[in-house]
């Protein structure tokens, strides 16, 4: 298949000076170009159709991610074929049609034992061959990529875009260089072939992305192979820099947002999540269909809402909620969100980099000029006098939301934040925030993942950085401790490391969501290890 190709390819011009790392990039994509339209890309909810929404409303498998994953035995418009013509019979067995016509995805690894007397670190060394994927393929919604990756473990069977920087954080200190490098060829891969960083590779992630972090892998690598990182992807970073900004010169007063920008009152242009398709997800089809009989709004905007806030990786969280509590109320695409904006942010600083590595003087005064002007209206829009914290702002009502999130450290892991702004997310962050095992995600206690008693890894890691760039190194180093204490606490006790924590009861799991808590755990085991690594 074509990704063979492409590594073939690869290795012919390995030779190439990097100074030519463009035309590298350019002459792959054209050796490439026959083979992008891959006939074995599997679209489930478009080629199985009626099929794929009678199996995910009956509820076939209990997850209902599973059927996405699944691998058609033989050719869709065969499947189809033998599904209309028995459907209606009155002996016929959906479920056993389902599994005489494909393949189940692969389950996680239960040969695994985890060996509690060995420190953690060893444990996640031994974790990263289980959790590495090779470059297969397999006739499935799974995109195919050129090189092996990290996957986050348990019902995440492939890449996902932010998780895996903070899973390169482990690879860094466990010296897996090589796949590093080779996770950043894949994204780089599908930022020329699908034209952005999907959620994962799959199919049905490719309406959405995920919070941008590309840049910040970029960096990372950099730190290993040298400045010359910057050189070699830094068209494909611009490419991905302008999907994010896809129709900022065309907004107006009257009509101020399209796709994932928007239009402020004085001329700024800020950011949103968004996803193309108003549809179900396939991955959770059964949730928001039901979810929509419920909710006060149209379908097909309640789906945009829903995917959007996927998008976020945060999914799903108060912070998206018009009540603060009831996913009904979720109106993602209404709000302008901290985290995003300080990102895209640091990918535009990074292009001034690029650009002054280059000697571009013209596109390196149009970067900073860029990265100036959002970082003015971050200030001005997402920080909250009233409040004394960064807020989210909703563009609609002019004012900000009422969440209270450690999407706030942002702006200190940027450098973005004033000093005083600081020393207030400061205080809050220990006041509130603090717990005896991390930092929670939200102040609101509600059934989903994303709020309180709630943790997750990447946005300790977030907050710990952002509190040492402002000079509180104390607070940072407590909120190091309860979050090291707990996941080796929770290791020594069930051998396991999970996806999220619950921080206020420690000897509780994290709960709320849409599926079980899964163990394995890519982020978990990246943020860890670098900060077990620090002196």
């Amino acid at each position: 298949m074509f990704f063979l190709l492409y590594l073939n390819f690869s290795n012919i011009i390995i030779d190439f000076d990097l100074a030519n790392s463009y035309w590298i990039i350019f002459l792959s994509l054209l050796f490439l170009m026959p083979y992008l339209a891959d006939e074995d890309q599997v679209m489930p909810q478009e080629q199985f159709g009626d099929l794929f929404k009678a199996v995910q409303l009956k509820a076939i498998f209990p997850d209902s991610k599973t059927f996405p994953d699944c691998i058609p035995v033989l050719a869709p418009e065969l499947i189809m074929a033998a599904y209309h013509a028995d459907k209606d019979k009155p002996d016929f067995d959906l479920e056993a049609f389902v599994l005489q016509n494909f393949k189940l995805p692969a389950a996680p690894a239960t040969n695994f034992v985890s060996d509690t007397s060995l420190p953690v670190t060893e444990h996640i060394n031994k974790l990263w061959p289980l959790l590495t994927r090779q470059a297969i393929n397999d006739i499935s919604s799974r995109i195919h990529l050129p090189n092996p990756y990290i996957v986050p473990g348990g019902r995440f069977r492939e890449i996902y875009y932010w998780d895996s920087y903070f899973t390169m954080l482990g690879l860094q200190q466990s010296g897996e260089h090589d796949l590093i490098e080779k996770m950043v060829d894949n994204f780089t891969f599908l930022i020329y072939t699908v034209g952005h960083i999907p959620n994962g590779n799959r199919s049905y992630y490719t309406s959405r992305s995920q919070p941008p972090f590309y840049a910040l892998m970029l960096k990372l690598l950099s730190e290993i192979k040298g400045e010359s990182v910057w050189r070699t992807y830094g068209e494909a970073l611009k490419k991905e820099y302008h999907y994010w900004m896809d129709g900022a010169d065309t907004l107006t007063e009257e009509e101020p947002a399209y796709r994932r920008v928007v239009r402020l009152p004085d001329g700024s242009l800020l950011n949103r999540y968004w996803d193309d398709c108003p549809d179900p997800r396939p991955e959770s089809y059964i949730e928001d269909v039901a979810l929509a009989r419920f909710s006060p709004q149209e379908a097909s905007v309640l789906y945009r809402h829903i995917r959007a806030a996927a998008e976020s990786g945060w999914d799903f969280s108060s912070r998206w909620f018009a009540d603060g509590q009831t996913m009904e109320t979720i109106h993602t695409t209404d709000i302008i969100p901290v985290d995003l904006n300080t990102l895209l942010y640091n990918m535009e600083q990074s292009l001034a980099d690029v650009a002054e590595l280059n000697q571009d003087e013209a596109q390196v005064t149009h970067y900073k000029e860029l990265a100036y002007k959002r970082r003015k209206a971050i200030l001005r829009y997402c920080w909250s006098p009233k409040e004394s914290f960064f807020m989210d702002y909703d563009y609609l009502t002019r004012h900000h939301t009422a969440s209270f999130t450690l999407a706030a450290s942002f702006p200190l892991f940027f450098n973005i934040a004033l000093p005083k702004q600081a020393q207030c997310v400061a205080e809050k962050l220990e006041k509130d925030f603090l717990k005896p095992g991390g930092l929670l995600t939200t102040l609101t206690y509600t059934h989903e993942q994303w709020d309180a008693p709630n943790a997750w890894a990447p946005l300790q890691y977030i907050s710990i950085q952002g509190l040492r760039n402002y000079g509180y190194f104390d607070l940072a180093e407590k909120i190091k401790q309860n979050w090291v204490a707990l996941n080796i606490q929770i290791y020594k006790e069930t051998g396991k490391l999970v996806e999220k924590y619950n921080v206020e009861d420690t000897h509780s799991e994290a709960g709320g969501g849409e599926y079980p808590l899964q163990d394995g755990f890519g982020w978990t085991n990246g943020v860890l290890l670098k900060l077990l690594s620090e002196k």
